[in-house]
């Protein structure tokens, strides 16, 4: 891996995450439809220097506000979902470390992020009672160090990662994170993914057999709920920023596809339209369009800034503002990545269906990334506040 550029501030983050995303388009269907690992532009993205934007100030870093990370996901969301989705976990556990690290973790690991390196992820379990039952277990041996233990699923960023951060419960049952380096004796990961959507995250199994791992590699991450907290209003704020993202893109290809390749119906002709685009009922279908992803955006963007707002002051009341902001916006984001993604073939009519043309690859990305945790509850999170003023609660998932 070349040594990656250090990006100065929220300017250059948001001219790199442009450029780049224009680049990603190009053959982003021709990667979903062969499942081809987007190796070559992992590395072009640690390369730029995007995977170092939330490091401190103080460390190099230029810590860029969270309106400014929203953006860049979406931008890299609407030109390829699958490769906006492998770095979400990376700023998830940057921002662990900003919150729990000693200053010699922060030090070492945000060294590595400015420099290029990766972090990847080893979150979920299947066959657990629920989301929140962590099973892998860090265990403490006689010489202060740990060894792990546990299977992970949905591990995205695993395979592309250099270190992968393993959430595990230690001998007192608290929560606490693992930063295990990619080639680690007893870590496997396997690419077993084989989602509809998201083709190409590779999204697979991380296996944990007694995997060592010193004591200067792991962080209290339990101790990131005990008081105010952004933990979960970041990571849900990057899930919206994919979906705003994806529904933008699909949004984008439909107004191509319509203005250059779609046939007028034959009635519409009859009344005068030479043109798809020039059909009044295509042309209010996407004024309908336009104003769901303009809403998705808008939202995107008060909850970041709402999120910034809570940094800047956090205490309980901010906290809970700037999660039920970003809940609003997930839910938004996610009603129109799914409805554009279908609508696309509503306007586009039926030779937009064709396989060959991967145009199925929005709706598919949309309605796979938006069953990551269900917004149902975030609207009931919504209404409680709204109604009797309850604060949402602190976990990592709102």
């Amino acid at each position: 891996m070349s040594a990656a550029t250090v990006i100065a501030d929220d300017a250059e983050a948001l001219a790199v995450a442009a450029e780049l995303a224009a680049d990603f388009r190009k053959d982003a269907a021709e990667r979903d439809a062969r499942r081809r690992l987007p190796h070559a532009e992992v590395e072009r993205l640690s390369a730029s220097g995007l995977l170092g934007v939330t490091v401190p100030a103080e460390l190099g870093g230029a810590d860029v506000s969270a309106e400014t990370l929203a953006e860049i996901f979406r931008l890299l969301a609407s030109a390829d979902a699958s490769l906006a989705q492998i770095p979400q976990s990376h700023f998830v556990y940057v921002g662990v470390l900003r919150r729990q690290g000693t200053r010699e973790q922060q030090a070492f690991f945000l060294g590595e992020v400015l420099a290029g390196k990766r972090f990847g992820n080893a979150q979920s379990e299947a066959g657990t009672s629920h989301v929140q039952d962590i099973r892998t277990r860090l265990r403490r041996r006689p010489d202060g160090s740990y060894v792990l233990d546990g299977v992970k699923h949905y591990s995205t960023g695993a395979l592309f990662a250099d270190w992968i951060p393993v959430l595990a419960r230690a001998d007192d049952d608290n929560l606490h994170v693992a930063y295990v380096p990619r080639g680690a004796p007893g870590l496997t990961v396997v690419d077993d993914w084989d989602g509809m959507g998201q083709r190409t995250t590779a999204s697979g199994t991380v296996r944990l057999e007694s995997v060592p791992v010193p004591a200067d590699r792991v962080v209290p991450h339990h101790l990131t709920f005990q008081g105010p907290q952004l933990h979960g209003a970041v990571a849900q704020l990057l899930h919206a920023a994919i979906d705003a993202g994806i529904a933008s893109g699909a949004l984008a290809e439909a107004v191509e596809f319509v203005r250059t390749k779609s046939r007028p119906w034959f009635e519409s002709v009859g009344e005068g339209h030479a043109t798809a685009a020039e059909d009044p009922l295509l042309i209010q279908r996407f004024g309908e369009l336009a104003i769901r992803v303009r809403a998705a955006d808008a939202l995107l963007a008060t909850a970041a800034r709402s999120v910034d707002a809570a940094r800047a002051d956090l205490t309980d009341d901010s906290a809970a503002e700037a999660s039920i902001a970003v809940a609003a916006a997930k839910v938004t984001a996610a009603e129109a990545a799914v409805e554009v993604g279908s609508a696309l073939f509503e306007v586009a009519g039926t030779r937009a269906a064709l396989d060959s043309l991967g145009l199925h690859r929005h709706w598919r990305d949309a309605r796979t990334h938006t069953l990551h945790d269900p917004a149902r509850w975030k609207v009931q999170h919504i209404g409680r506040h709204v109604l009797s003023g309850t604060r949402p609660p602190r976990h990592g998932l709102l």
